[in-house]
């Protein structure tokens, strides 16, 4: 029997543009959140610089400076750490929405984003990704995915059967806040999983972010969720225990994944300038 896996949703703002302002602030927060027993910390999308369009001043190469402060915490502290980043992949020209997951003993994962947000532009500086990830985190299965993502339900229907949490990282703004916390709700009822959704509070780019970050259980019950404190949020650490065992309870107890009928729906085809790597 897999053990709970103990999740700190760290909801934080972002000194815009500023990845060594932004890392420094959060070092307390990774440190406290392992001191709480966090075994994952989740930070969120492109967690150190805030989703700028100043696509020179935020892409990264490969194992650039965010990704190697994630490494660097995740040892420190032995524990697992992801967040997103702008990160150029070789031979690509624009960098991929990527979410990088980093392990205590030098362990990487990435999940570039399938589904750029066309609405403001996205997709006009970022490659997609084409793949999905899960990760085996002390024998939890996480399933990554990136803020605009959570609406297109199919990618999380596709993962399910091998999934226990989803993991939401998001730069979501107040605006559509309602659209969030719904959808976080959703996805989790629909296929009978956690739903880690982590967002981003404050500033930036013009745009407010009211956080309003949440862990989701299998059968739609809210098991932590961070306070409403107005459109701009106000930071929070969220801990909540992911049992793959209470998954499995659900699912065996009300078997509505079974039901699923894969021919009755097209399966949707990716292409992309860049393949993730992991």
């Amino acid at each position: 029997m897999t053990p709970p896996l103990r999740v700190a949703a760290v909801q934080h703002d972002i000194v815009w543009e500023d990845r060594g302002a932004t890392c420094a602030r959060l070092v307390p927060s990774i440190a406290d959140a392992a001191g709480a027993g966090a075994r994952l910390v989740v930070l969120t999308e492109t967690f150190s610089t805030g989703f700028s369009p100043a696509m020179d001043v935020v892409t990264e190469d490969p194992d650039g400076p965010s990704v190697a402060f994630l490494a660097e915490q995740a040892v420190a502290h032995g524990v697992w750490i992801c967040g997103s980043v702008p990160e150029r992949a070789p031979g690509s020209d624009r960098p991929s929405n990527c979410l990088v997951v980093a392990g205590p003993a030098g362990e990487r994962h990435r999940y570039r984003k399938i589904h750029p947000f066309t609405f403001a532009g996205e997709h006009e500086r970022f490659d997609a990704g084409n793949e999905h990830v899960t990760v085996a985190v002390e024998g939890v299965r996480l399933s990554l995915f990136v803020c605009y993502d959570l609406r297109f339900a199919d990618e999380f229907w596709d993962l399910a059967p091998t999934t226990d949490a989803y993991v939401v990282v998001a730069n979501w703004p107040a605006g559509r806040r309602a659209h969030w916390q719904t959808l976080l709700r959703a996805r989790a009822i629909e296929n009978q999983a956690y739903v880690v959704g982590v967002n981003r509070v404050g500033s930036g780019g013009g745009l407010d972010y009211a956080g309003d970050s949440a862990v989701i259980g299998p059968f739609g019950e809210e098991i932590a969720v961070a306070p409403d404190t107005g459109a701009v949020g106000s930071e929070v650490t969220l801990l909540a225990d992911l049992d793959p065992t209470h998954v499995a309870e659900v699912r065996a107890r009300y078997p509505f994944l079974q039901d699923r009928r894969e021919a009755a729906r097209p399966r949707r085809r990716y292409t992309a300038r860049s393949r993730p790597s992991q």
